[in-house]
């Protein structure tokens, strides 16, 4: 293992190791651009992944402290990874295993919720500043839960019983992972060109996946689309 500058703070005095997992590469390199010039000594991105396969592959092989882990991912997303991991990373009796901070572009609550239940410490949005998320890090790494106020509000909701979590997975549990990332735009008004250029996808592919979300959610219109994702707080 490389040496480390030891600093105050976090776990065992030394720097905290990141494996950065995201599908696209331009992010990926502006996280790791912020972080290395925000966390000299603090903060040290070991490894990236693109997709599951990668991303279980790169937290076994490099141990780390921390995994900045995306929601939405080729192969099954980020729980996914953490459930694939779950007693496959070994370490040595008194190491912890690494800890899971989600940053998404996602605030719905379903990504939110299902992301904690699934093994996450902490959840984030892309919006967040570099600075903050050093800190996010730095504190997920000693132990801490991280979210921004309204993100904890949701999880708070959900142990409280306001948020039906049960109903709202059976429902979603029907799209893939790309058909909910074309609902939830189309849901809070996106047009298909919009959609199309924000997923990296063509407009005929964009009309393809809201035809099977309707078809799968027995709906007959985006309005009726807008109100089930807003009555699910899926906004």
């Amino acid at each position: 293992m490389e040496s480390t500058t030891p600093v105050p703070g976090t776990p065992g005095g030394t720097e905290v190791r990141v494996v950065l997992v995201d599908d696209h590469a331009m992010f990926r390199a502006g996280v790791r651009a912020e972080l290395g010039a925000l966390g000299p000594g603090l903060v040290h991105v070991v490894a990236e992944a693109a997709d599951v396969d990668e991303a279980v592959t790169a937290i076994a092989r490099h141990r780390p402290d921390v995994v900045l882990l995306d929601v939405h991912l080729p192969g099954g997303g980020g729980v996914e990874v953490m459930s694939r991991l779950q007693g496959s990373v070994t370490r040595a009796a008194d190491a912890p295993g690494p800890r899971f901070l989600a940053l998404s572009v996602s605030d719905a609550a379903e990504d939110v919720i299902g992301t904690i239940r699934g093994g996450a410490r902490g959840y984030v949005t892309k919006t967040i500043t570099g600075p903050e998320l050093v800190e996010a890090i730095r504190r997920v790494a000693d132990g801490d839960a991280v979210f921004s106020p309204r993100l904890a509000g949701f999880v708070l909701d959900a142990f409280a019983g306001s948020i039906q979590v049960t109903a709202v997975d059976e429902d979603l549990d029907r799209l893939t992972e790309r058909e909910r990332e074309v609902m939830r735009l189309i849901a809070r008004g996106y047009a298909y060109k919009e959609v199309a250029r924000e997923l990296f996808i063509s407009i005929k592919t964009v009309e393809t996946h809201m035809s099977s979300v309707l078809r799968k959610l027995q709906l007959s219109s985006r309005h009726q689309l807008t109100k089930w994702a807003s009555d699910r707080r899926l906004l």
